[in-house]
């Protein structure tokens, strides 16, 4: 009995909970569909009131209003929900189509107003530091409280400017629209509002910074001064582009449309992808160019390099699977330019290797080819970072031990030196090797020495002044340092052997009679003179280079002449024209080697004629 009374005990309870269930449904649906017309009716009021023959910008005279109409269209969202899962044949149904449609049309009105009335004030500038302190949340109570005051925003706890205020309540305003549309199923309408305004002031934004849509055709038609011209616009106007227009648009398509991930994506990419291509077409119309000039590489380099430091913040603005054409087209110009400063480097090699120019340079001073070729190497120098991602793959055009024996350093294994350094040294290389074969048209062999010396030196000295030091190495530089070396004392022999020869070789030697000492003292004055003559027209450029090799010269001349002429010169006392037959005393030796190697023949011979006279006397008065 007690089991039963506890069985008939639950049953009784479940089935009172059952019929107080049942009672209580119709009366929370009742409730719920009496709130929902409340609803609906609320929004009536408000929403008739806005229309869109108002001739008042709901957002812009009281925004709390603003506010308002917002929550009611949530709220009208909300009913014809509950009505379409309870009460599909309701009149109030109806009612909040006929209204949300209603509503719709105002909020465009709103949207397009507010993008059209801030076109000034959604500036790049003005949207990054207006998104920056702000939340991205799209919850309609978080954008009440964002945007709440109408008297003062402030972003990251710092006051901001009046214009900063009013671009951020744009921002917002605008977010608030597109978030209430996407949410209703209406942003297609909104988002084509947005779309047309924005890429119009994306469009005027490139064309204000001197973006101009030229063809193909038109830029290869430019001469090189007026495309130089062209190009440093660019260079200055695609740092603007990147960095403030297309970043600034991402910011707000990103911020505007945060309710959608697909809408915010097609926006932004409809919006800059056809003047983004267009802005990263012109490095690749450059490239394709005829290169009518070596010099035109700096043009392609200066073209990459921007290309290449802007690169990763390219990648991040446009890094959508819809704006991959811009990148493409920005990975295309960057192999374009690659390929034109490795078809203008080989062609400059070319020039280099086949100058056929067979003008003698006056006293063996610096050839032209030297200096323009290692003024336009030494400029390369200074685009390492962007040269070296355009040579590394790029093999040097003949396999040759070139990289030991031209990089002769113990670190080379351990280190090896890029490959612009070797693509470098190797210009400089061809260079070298075609200064010996223009050192050969010279018929004196000293002069043909001399002037390799002046070239390699100039040579040395434009490495050592420039990024070429750091990238060839002071083994590089002491190693052709020889060189020069090497070259100044092959001229000493070739030039002064005739002179040095005419003396005894041993001084110390027996005795020479005066008919001797006479000859000896013949052959000297000619072989010296003849030295003079040729060698005063000779040219060193460089001072301290000069100064080297005439100290050299008296090192060994003066001390070997002074001692004959201290030994001999006694034997000849009585001699009839003894100024004849001695010209030189020991000191006139230094005054005449003064004159050497300036390159300057007759003024030289004139100084040293009056400094050598007074120089005579007092060497015979002794």
């Amino acid at each position: 009995m007690a089991t039963l009374f506890i069985s008939s005990s639950k049953a009784s309870s479940a089935s009172s909970f059952s019929v107080h269930q049942t009672m209580s449904l119709p009366r929370h649906t009742a409730f719920s569909e009496y709130m929902m017309e409340e609803s609906v009716d609320h929004a009536h009021a408000i929403i008739t009131k806005w229309d869109t023959k108002s001739p008042t910008s709901l957002f812009h005279e009281n925004r709390k209003e603003g506010r308002e109409f917002l929550k009611c269209v949530k709220d009208l969202r909300t009913a014809m929900h509950f009505f379409l899962s309870q009460k599909s044949a309701s009149g109030k149904l109806v009612l909040a189509q006929q209204l949300m449609q209603i509503a719709m049309k105002r909020l465009e009105k709103e949207f397009y107003q507010i993008l059209s009335a801030n076109r000034d004030r959604l500036d790049p500038d003005s949207v990054r530091s207006c998104v920056s302190g702000r939340s991205s949340n799209s919850d309609d109570d978080q954008y009440q409280c964002d945007v709440g005051s109408d008297e003062e925003i402030n972003v990251a706890g710092e006051s901001i400017s009046e214009v900063e205020r009013v671009s951020a309540l744009a921002m917002y305003d605008l977010k608030a629209i597109a978030d209430c549309m996407i949410g209703c199923g209406y942003g297609k309408e909104c988002v084509k509002i947005y779309k047309i305004i924005r890429k119009s002031i994306v469009d005027e934004g490139l064309y204000r910074i001197g973006i101009e849509r030229n063809s193909s055709s038109q830029i290869s038609k430019m001469n090189f001064e007026a495309l130089q011209h062209k190009i440093k616009h660019w260079l200055s106007a695609v740092r603007i582009a990147v960095k403030t227009l297309f970043n600034g648009e991402r910011v707000l398509c990103d911020h505007v449309f945060s309710a959608s991930d697909s809408i915010r994506e097609s926006s932004f990419a409809e919006i800059t992808r056809e003047g983004a291509i267009h802005l990263f077409k012109f490095p690749e119309l450059v490239a394709r160019t005829k290169r009518s000039s070596p010099h035109k590489i700096f043009c392609f380099l200066d073209l990459y390099e921007a290309i290449s430091d802007l690169l990763p913040e390219i990648e991040l603005i446009f890094s959508f699977e819809s704006t991959s054409a811009v990148r493409l087209q920005v990975s295309s110009s960057l192999q374009k330019l690659s390929e034109a400063v490795r078809a203008t480097l080989s062609e400059f090699e070319s020039v280099v290797q086949k100058d056929s120019s067979k003008t003698l340079v006056t006293g063996g001073g610096i050839h032209p080819l030297t200096e323009s070729a290692m003024n336009y190497i030494s400029s390369l120098a200074n685009y390492s970072g962007v040269l070296s991602e355009i040579l590394a793959d790029w093999p040097l055009p003949v396999q040759s031990p070139f990289p030991e024996s031209y990089f002769d350093s113990p670190k080379s294994i351990d280190n090896p030196p890029s490959a612009m350094a070797m693509r470098l040294a190797w210009l400089i290389l061809v260079l070298l090797c075609r200064l010996d074969c223009k050192a050969e048209l010279y018929k004196d062999i000293g002069l043909s020495y001399l002037f390799l010396a002046n070239n390699l030196h100039f040579v040395l000295e434009k490495v050592r002044t420039s990024n070429l030091r750091y990238l060839l190495g002071e083994e590089w530089i002491s190693k052709h340092e020889k060189k020069v070396k090497q070259y100044s004392a092959s001229y000493e022999v070739m030039g002064w052997t005739k002179v040095f020869s005419s003396l005894p070789e041993n001084n110390s030697q027996a005795p020479m009679s005066p008919e001797d000492v006479k000859e000896c003292f013949g052959r000297f004055n000619l072989a010296f003179e003849e030295a003079y003559r040729k060698q005063t027209s000779w040219v060193v450029q460089d001072g301290k280079l000069r100064d080297d090799i005439k100290v050299s010269i008296a090192k060994k001349l003066v001390p070997a002449y002074g001692e004959f002429y201290e030994k001999y010169l006694g034997m000849l006392d009585g001699e009839r024209n003894l100024e004849v037959l001695v010209r030189f005393s020991p000191d006139d030796l230094g005054n005449y080697l003064s004159d050497l190697l300036h390159g300057t023949a007759i003024s030289g011979s004139s100084s040293s004629s009056s400094s050598s006279s007074s120089s005579q006397k007092s060497g015979r008065a002794r």
